[in-house]
């Protein structure tokens, strides 16, 4: 485990405790000597995590897109910023560069980034560590969702196995450092091997 990548809001004036996760993890990241690959902003939680992981000598790597460097005002102080053109770039980028996956609090774009790598858990095209950091609840609308997509019979039970999730930002850090993974076998994992109620 070498670089976690770290998907979050690029919004600002949110509550102090989104914002405090934030810094945790940047502060952590460094403490473990792990690289952090994210957005490439300067702004909102992404300029937290970014700011506190090089304050304390933390490597920091940033992939944004052309279009996002002057709505994201693109953090120049990153020790590698790469631009890209499509935002499918970036994200596959993000991936590669990672070892593993932290979620924390975002808008539309770091949920579509949040399902592209459990998509690609679920299908094993990695067995890379996903974890979310549930900051005062924030994405319990979310797991109630893939809750609701398992007791309908859209979702296997074993895709509670390819995320780990918890409040506490060290929690998540540590079990996705670990890079501990219990990867379902493709009869456990994909829809397709269901054994839900036959169609009417």
């Amino acid at each position: 485990m070498k670089s976690i990548g770290v998907y979050c809001a690029s919004s600002q004036n949110l509550e102090p405790c989104f914002h405090d996760a934030a810094k945790v993890i940047g502060r952590e990241l460094a403490t473990k000597n792990l690289s952090l690959v994210y957005g490439g902003g300067c702004i909102g939680l992404m300029g937290e995590v970014a700011t506190v992981a090089a304050e304390h000598g933390g490597e920091v790597v940033g992939v944004i897109t052309h279009k996002l460097v002057a709505h994201e005002q693109a953090n120049e102080k990153c020790d590698e910023l790469i631009v890209v053109d499509t935002m499918q770039e970036r994200r596959t980028l993000m991936m590669q560069r990672s070892d593993g996956f932290i979620v924390l609090p975002g808008g539309i774009g770091t949920y579509e980034e949040f399902f592209e790598v459990l998509v690609g858990r679920q299908l094993g095209d990695h067995t890379k560590p996903i974890g979310i950091v549930n900051v005062d609840g924030y994405f319990d609308p979310l797991l109630a969702m893939l809750e609701h997509g398992i007791e309908r019979n859209f979702m296997r039970p074993a895709l509670r196995q390819l995320m780990f999730i918890d409040q506490c930002p060290d929690a998540v850090l540590d079990y996705v450092a670990s890079g501990a993974t219990d990867q379902p076998s493709p009869e456990d994992i994909l829809p397709m091997h269901g054994t839900g109620p036959s169609p009417n």
